[in-house]
């Protein structure tokens, strides 16, 4: 199988993230990165972002951009919600607050 990976400019109220989706062998692994943080599938690490001091969120179940930005929010880290991301708000809501 030939690895795939995109890159998408996605436009917020507040800005531009940059999408990065990396087709793995049973699920896609996508982050969005914002100015000061990102939002993450469930791929990656919570506990990691944290101890690196990262303004992170989580969404699951998702496979596309879209779907991150409109996923709910289901943890983030200490510095995230900080700067307002908390449980609930969609994956897009959280990238607004981190541009």
């Amino acid at each position: 199988m030939e690895p795939k990976m995109s890159t998408e400019l996605i436009k917020l109220d507040n800005g531009y993230a940059l999408g990065i989706k990396i087709d793995m062998y049973n699920a896609p692994l996508i982050l969005i990165k914002a100015h000061k943080g990102f939002i993450m599938c469930g791929y990656l690490n919570l506990e990691t972002s944290e101890t690196l001091g990262d303004v992170a969120a989580v969404v699951k179940n998702v496979n596309s951009f879209n779907d991150m930005l409109t996923a709910p929010v289901i943890s983030f880290t200490s510095s995230a919600h900080k700067l307002g991301v908390k449980e609930g708000i969609t994956g897009k809501q959280a990238l607004e607050l981190l541009c």
